[in-house]
């Protein structure tokens, strides 16, 4: 199958594009390297380097490439970003997103994996875990631009576009960006490798869901071929409330270090406690976790330690 892979130069896309190539897909990336890295990109996959909301350069890839599958990943995913800059936000996720939509209608695209943000979606929770039919309150202007696409994609429903809508946890794993959203173990093992203190924003009890990078490419590869994804949403997550200070406690074990974390104050837009239920994309995909959050992290830290570019960055 021919795909276009969006934002996949960056953390999450580029293990998708890796697993798409290993399936024997013929594999094309959009992204504007903004947080992405062209390293990055699989060698076997055709890169363009193009802005989402750049519709004519877009065209121009849509033309060459003639993708039957679109998987977007690409977004503005600094959820501080977002509440400081809410149209920079709006320009990316909504405006770049429906760019996007647009020509995959006019070029006859038969299968739409969007990405959404399980943790930004559903706003501080009523019950735990969160399933798919909790109420819908955003916290933030990020996630409320991710709903926003979902919510477009469903007024496409009977235009031919199949589409499935995966809501993610808090992804980690290797080549995370510590500048991008929900970072947290790329920042703590980058710090406490260089010999820093990390900063928990808060007193270390909000709690959020942790996934690792692999286990999402396994929810991507089964929502493309899946019939009953067919515009559906999934959340993925392990179902698990995991406290900040818990990560600080686990990177720490797996750096070797007994550094004491900073506390600072909780910043705005932030939920206090996640986890979500995935128990609908197992029973329709077919999709569990295979990497639990003590190897998961114990194989970051590894990959950050060979990686030798630790330096200070600011936590998430």
């Amino acid at each position: 199958m021919r795909v276009l892979v969006t934002g996949g130069a960056g953390f999450i896309g580029s293990h998708v594009v890796d697993a798409l190539i290993r399936e024997g897909h013929d594999v094309a990336v959009v992204d504007d390297l903004s947080m992405g890295k062209r390293e990055q990109v699989h060698p076997a996959a055709r890169f363009y380097r193009v802005d989402i909301r750049d519709r004519q350069a877009l065209e121009e890839v849509f033309r060459a490439e003639r993708p039957e599958a679109v998987n977007h990943h690409a977004a503005q995913g600094n959820l501080r970003r977002s509440m400081s800059e809410p149209s920079f936000d709006a320009s990316v996720n909504i405006v770049g997103s429906l760019v996007l939509v647009e020509l995959s209608l006019a070029y006859k695209v038969k299968k739409f994996i969007n990405i959404s943000s399980g943790g930004a979606v559903y706003g501080e929770p009523q019950r735990l875990p969160v399933d798919e039919i909790h109420p819908i309150r955003p916290a933030s202007v990020y996630g409320v631009s991710k709903y926003a696409v979902e919510q477009y994609l469903r007024l496409f429903d009977g235009s031919g576009l199949d589409y499935t809508i995966l809501r993610y946890a808090n992804v980690y794993g290797p080549r995370q960006n510590p500048a991008g959203e929900a970072g947290v173990v790329a920042i703590f093992s980058r710090q406490m490798l260089a010999g820093e203190r990390p900063t928990i924003f808060g007193d270390g009890t909000k709690t959020r869901d942790y996934v690792y990078v692999d286990d999402v490419v396994g929810a991507n590869l089964l929502a493309m071929t899946e019939t009953h994804a067919a515009g559906r949403s999934y959340n993925v997550g392990l179902g698990r409330e995991v406290s900040d200070r818990q990560i600080f406690e686990l990177i720490r074990r797996a750096v070797g270090v007994t550094v004491e974390p900073i506390l600072a104050s909780k910043r705005p837009g932030e939920i206090d406690r996640i986890c979500l239920d995935a128990s609908l994309a197992n029973a329709e995909l077919g999709w569990e976790p295979t990497i639990f959050l003590e190897e998961g992290i114990s194989r970051s830290v590894a990959f950050y330690r060979a990686d030798g570019s630790c330096r200070a960055q600011e936590s998430r």
